[in-house]
């Protein structure tokens, strides 16, 4: 009989709630009209998807209008940052520790002619902000700072950050792809203007989305989808509606139980890091204090962590994003944090969730620590 395998990469991706299935399912049977029709059927799931955007709403503190659903974070960071009107101002500014859909993106439209500036961040994760303040110029049109980091856990100061751009007339784009459904986000409390985040990070289904687009900060946004001129232009096609509504109860159930899951989790997190961080050399990587209570990234010295990561075999860790894992260089985050080459590869990425109990915990920590004194022999 294969062992039960144990889950500590709910960064990357989580495992649905049975509620938010159940919630989606008539959707593919039932109601699966189109939600753009005029009938009354099609008219009735449109209902349903206002529904949803209005559960959205209430967990993120905007309003429903202003979300554009999309197939996830990458496209929303895409159909933000590049659909932006450059036509005034030609200056972007991020952080190195930013994830690729926005490092990538950003840097698609500085080899089209548009300037980048990178801001560094200190051995601890986090941005200096007198330094983010003298990158920002009077062209910036756009500076993405990322709520919380999806390698290490690290959380930004967002209302301070968005402050210092706005000051200078800018944009300011949080990527909360790691804190939506997690910790309390309130776009208007913390001064955000374009927030992209996803389902399949709290719980909801992969696939879906959103963009929260300020109605105040007045943003023209070029379509980067076009066709028949769905969510008011902002993003054609035909509405995924199953993975809208899915979204929602997601939010739903977040905003009633975020706040005793973010409670256990911790105290979960916080077993196994005392465990794994006794072992000898054992680091962890980041800020201990600024954190998301999901996340602990420790550098095992001596340890190759592709190896650990294979022979733990059905307890699901990482070494980095899901969405880079398949490549053997170094992260990038922790490289930025400073890092050495042969340090960043032997941290790993133990990322917990709603799901897990403090048996997984003693598990894994027992199978780590024996793994990191085989290998280093």
């Amino acid at each position: 009989m294969s062992p039960e395998k144990i889950y500590l990469d709910n960064n990357a991706t989580t495992r649905m709630d049975d509620r938010v299935l159940q919630a989606m399912i008539p959707f593919f049977t039932t109601y699966y009209e189109n939600a753009g029709s005029s009938h009354l059927s099609g008219l009735t799931v449109q209902e349903y998807v206002e529904e949803a955007a209005w559960n959205v709403a209430e967990l993120t503190g905007g309003k429903p209008e202003e979300y554009i659903f999309t197939s996830g974070a990458t496209e929303a960071v895409n159909l933000a940052v590049s659909g932006l009107d450059h036509s005034k101002r030609k200056h972007i500014v991020t952080v190195s520790t930013e994830h690729k859909a926005v490092l990538d993106t950003c840097r698609n439209l500085e080899n089209n002619g548009y300037s980048l500036s990178i801001v560094n961040v200190g051995e601890n994760g986090l941005v200096n902000p007198e330094i983010l303040k003298e990158a920002i110029t009077d062209e910036t049109l756009v500076v993405c700072v990322m709520l919380v980091n999806n390698e290490t856990g690290i959380i930004q100061d967002i209302r301070q950050i968005s402050s210092i751009a706005h000051e200078k007339g800018a944009l300011f784009l949080c990527d909360a792809t790691q804190a939506v459904g997690k910790i309390p986000v309130d776009v208007s409390d913390l001064g955000i203007d374009l927030m992209p985040f996803s389902a399949h990070k709290f719980y909801g289904p992969k696939g879906s989305g959103a963009l929260y687009v300020s109605r105040e900060a007045k943003i023209k946004l070029h379509p980067q989808i076009l066709g028949g001129g769905q969510q008011r232009n902002r993003r054609s096609g035909t509405l995924n509606v199953p993975g809208i509504i899915g979204l929602g109860k997601a939010c739903e159930i977040a905003k009633l139980e975020m706040q005793a899951d973010a409670t256990r989790i911790r105290d979960l997190r916080d077993t196994l890091e005392r465990e794994l961080l006794s072992v000898s050399g054992a680091f962890l990587n980041g800020c201990p204090k600024h954190r998301l209570h999901t996340t602990a990234n420790i550098c095992f010295p001596g340890v190759n962590a592709e190896q650990m990561i294979t022979r733990l075999q059905h307890i699901s860790v990482s070494n980095g994003s899901a969405c880079s894992s398949v490549t053997s260089r170094p992260s990038h985050v922790l490289k930025a944090m400073g890092l050495s080459d042969e340090e960043a590869l032997s941290s790993i990425r133990f990322s917990l969730g709603k799901f897990n109990t403090g048996s997984d915990i003693r598990q894994a920590s027992a199978k780590v620590r024996e793994l990191v004194e085989k290998l280093r022999a």
